[in-house]
């Protein structure tokens, strides 16, 4: 891609920079909106009218007698009929075809209108769909680890964009309870429980995931180092996976309950823990199988896993099998999600999380600080909401649940906390992800999520990866992001109006230390149909300004550059804004990304 760079000078009040180019092929803009209709069936559609926008100079942008008489000629070139409807808020003017013209017979009309140097663009009047909205489950409104703009994964903004399609995400766990705002996204999995002391279930294994349950009575798993009865009470069944898997793929818009991260996923449940735990030799096999992979005397996979969620661990660094299974399963492609653990202990010292090869996530409270039960350290990758709930179960991670505590009672649903928690926020992130780009490698993902972090809005003791996933962000659909130690965007949209006032975008710039450096560059991406109408400005955090470009007579369309500035005398740390404005008629665009580089 083709950047050129121009230079300006921070100062109090505006200083003038010259103008750079862009590419003369840079994309056009597509729609804010996304169709509900199948992409082809929206393209062949008939159409009905015509969005013409004049350049400022033609007669035909501010007179609508002069746009009328323009189309009919146009029309009548074209073998149709033509006629002037209205004007638009933006100036541009729309056009009826009278009539509905198949999408070869528009294209004949267009043509005639980009052939005019007087034209700046031409396209049809399409029909729009509502896209994704805040969903109506009942309980969406207390998912804060989904939205809130605190400490919030900021889930909504990523739904016009996926939503889990098609992806396949097995969750490696207790197994599954009946419940019904999941059963519609779960698909045939397997018990991989060998031992049936473990497996609860009066057999080993089996095609049948579900889980029974898990309580275990005081003392039943055996003692510990210091002979202390293993477990030390009695405990009820936890319905782990449920939980995991409601985090995951919840049906969302279905009126009940709670909205899960990629909605309309499928979950593929994997029944590994039972009563006192589970054996890594089981889960070994269950990773394998999951990933597509063959196991001796279970019959294969139909449905491998595009992500495996792992919300289990235990103490000890990864062992060579478990760390030869992962390897096999990313070489098939399958991303790996794992706990960090909750012993507010350095993570390396914990299976998988210190694995290669996996995603290993640490927990966040409501306020984007470390829970204090996470694990920590340099083999976590990202961290995500985990919840707290000892002062209020409000803090906590809601889910899907059963009340039965000794066997199957109702469904229900929960607040957890815990990495098990956190985990599943980043595989159904991932999930989303790969609905939106199949081509995704595990290795792209990871990374993707982890330059599309956000800092942490609390502190972090020890090390907690990149920092707070943001679902938005790592679909490129919103949100400031820290893409790396000195790398700051934003890629949400923001609407440029026609000859109006400014609009602003901002990014907030944290972690740095004294002033911005002599050549800070400030990237721009933005999509208008006419750039010579545009005045851009950087705003630092103190309120000193700098022009970025002046107005022009450059009619060619979009604006993709990178300009240099030199903020020496500037604070690094803060909000800084682009500000632009068009000052002619005609013509409209938005900033669809921007960033900064130290």
């Amino acid at each position: 891609m083709l950047a050129v760079t121009a230079t300006a000078l921070l100062a109090t009040g505006a200083a003038t920079s010259a103008a750079a180019p862009s590419p003369a092929s840079a994309a056009s803009p597509t729609p804010a909106a996304s169709p509900a209709t199948p992409p082809s069936a929206a393209a062949d559609a008939p159409v009905e009218r015509l969005i013409v926008g004049y350049k400022s100079r033609a007669e035909e942008a501010a007179s609508d007698s002069a746009a009328d008489k323009d189309a009919r000629a146009k029309g009548k070139k074209a073998g149709e009929s033509l006629g002037f409807d209205r004007r638009l808020g933006t100036g541009a003017a729309l056009l009826d075809l009278g009539g509905k013209l198949d999408k070869g017979d528009a294209a004949d009309v267009m043509e005639a209108f980009r052939a005019d140097p007087d034209v700046a663009y031409v396209v049809p009047d399409t029909r729009m769909y509502a896209t994704a909205v805040s969903p109506n489950d009942t309980d969406y409104g207390r998912q804060w680890d989904l939205f809130e703009s605190t400490a919030g994964m900021n889930v909504p903004a990523a739904w016009d964009k996926a939503t889990g399609q098609g992806v396949k995400v097995a969750v490696i766990d207790t197994g599954y309870v009946a419940h019904s705002d999941l059963a519609a996204n779960i698909i045939s999995g397997y018990d991989f429980i060998s031992d049936p002391f473990i497996s609860q279930d009066g057999g080993g294994r089996d095609s049948n995931a579900a889980d029974p349950g898990d309580w275990t009575s005081a003392g039943e798993c055996g003692v510990d180092e210091d002979g202390q009865p293993v477990p030390k009470e009695t405990s009820d069944n936890s319905w782990h996976g449920t939980h995991v898997a409601g985090t995951i793929a919840a049906a969302a818009n279905n009126g009940k309950g709670v909205a899960g991260i990629a909605y309309d996923a499928t979950i593929q449940p994997v029944r590994v823990l039972g009563r006192c735990g589970g054996m890594t030799s089981d889960i070994i096999d269950a990773i394998t199988w999951a990933s597509g992979g063959s196991v001796q005397g279970v019959p294969s996979n139909a449905n491998p896993a595009d992500v495996i969620n792992m919300s289990l661990g235990g103490e000890g660094g990864c062992d060579a099998g478990t760390q030869s299974a992962i390897n096999s399963a990313v070489g098939r492609g399958t991303t790996i999600v794992v706990a960090a653990g909750n012993d507010n202990a350095n993570a390396a010292y914990f299976n998988p999380a210190s694995c290669s090869n996996v995603i290993t996530v640490a927990a966040s409270d409501r306020q984007g600080n470390r829970a204090y039960y996470s694990n920590y350290g340099s083999v976590v990758d990202i961290t995500a909401p985990g919840g707290e709930t000892p002062v209020s179960s409000s803090n906590g991670i809601l889910s899907t649940l059963n009340s039965g505590t000794r066997s199957v009672g109702s469904e229900s649903y929960a607040a957890y906390q815990g990495t098990s928690m956190a985990a599943p926020h980043i595989a159904g992130l991932a999930a989303l992800m790969i609905d939106a780009d199949p081509s995704l490698t595990p290795a792209q993902i990871e990374s993707t999520i982890k330059s599309k972090a956000r800092s942490l809005p609390g502190s972090c003791s020890g090390g907690c990866g990149s920092g707070l996933a943001d679902a938005g962000a790592a679909l490129g659909a919103g949100g400031t992001t820290s893409t790396g130690s000195n790398v700051f965007r934003n890629t949400t949209d923001v609407s440029i109006p026609d000859t109006g006032s400014w609009v602003t975008s901002s990014v907030t710039v944290t972690g740095r230390s004294g002033n911005a450096p002599s050549s800070l560059k400030v990237d721009v991406d933005i999509k208008h149909t006419y750039r010579g109408d545009l005045i851009i400005e950087i705003v630092a955090p103190d309120g000193s300004s700098a022009r970025l470009k002046d107005s022009s007579d450059d009619s060619t369309a979009n604006l993709l550059t990178t300009y240099t500035v030199d903020a020496s005398d500037v604070a690094a740390n803060g909000t800084w804004k682009l500000r632009v404005a068009d000052v002619y008629s005609g013509d409209t665009g938005y900033i669809d990304s921007w960033g900064l580089t130290f």
